[in-house]
């Protein structure tokens, strides 16, 4: 019976490990994308990330009046 527990802690142990490490990798690759969109629109337009990020705020209120037009 302890055998069983243990190898089934081990298969879940190792599921949770490989979970944790796809959610990392995956929000690693969200911070660098969004990091490198940001330095592209700095560099070539100017646009800083306090400008980009007044946009992202406002981007409900502008959907919503587009639906409502």
């Amino acid at each position: 019976m302890e055998l069983v527990i243990l190898i089934a802690a081990g298969v879940v142990s190792w599921l949770v490990f490989t979970w944790l490490l796809r959610v990392v990798k995956t929000t690693l690759k969200t911070a660098f994308l969004v990091a490198a969109i940001v330095m592209i629109l700095q560099v070539t337009i100017g646009v800083g990330p306090e400008q980009l990020w007044q946009a992202v705020m406002e981007l409900p209120q502008q959907l919503g009046q587009l639906l409502n037009n």
